[in-house]
């Protein structure tokens, strides 16, 4: 028996690479979080927020995550960010609108089943792009 992702692939390398997540589709700069908290618009699921704000350049989508004290200790946040990241990095490639995306938890997170969290993140993906493509078909 061999073991399996959660993506259903047997690609385990162990490496600590992030294969398929790199670093120019994170956001990492305190500045950039902020920018999209103050000048984004939300998206909610079940089990997170999702703030957005449309880049002026760039290819694609950029990828943040806050997981406060307030949702557990630090072994509960670090496994609310692993997850959060596998399913992200499934769908981030089939988004094409340039902006910069923040993904808060819910501590429902934890208990959801990682096909409930993939679809979510594809879900909010879907609509992030669709919102976008709407406003800048209005400011054309």
């Amino acid at each position: 028996m061999t073991a399996c992702a959660p993506n259903g692939s047997t690609n385990l390398s162990g490496s600590g690479k992030r294969a398929g997540f790199p670093r120019s589709a994170r956001l990492l700069r305190h500045a950039d979080f902020e920018r999209v908290y103050q000048q984004g618009r939300r998206h909610f699921a079940a089990h997170m927020t999702v703030f957005y704000l449309r880049r002026a350049q760039g290819q694609r989508f950029r990828v943040g995550f806050t997981v406060g004290r307030v949702l557990g200790g630090a072994v509960e946040r670090n496994r609310m960010k692993r997850r959060l990241r596998e399913a992200v990095r499934q769908y981030w490639m089939d988004a094409s609108t340039p902006a910069d995306v923040v993904i808060n938890p819910k501590k429902s997170l934890l208990k959801a089943e990682f096909r409930e969290l993939l679809q979510e993140v594809e879900r909010a993906f879907a609509v992030i792009q669709q919102k976008l493509a709407i406003e800048s078909e209005r400011r054309s």
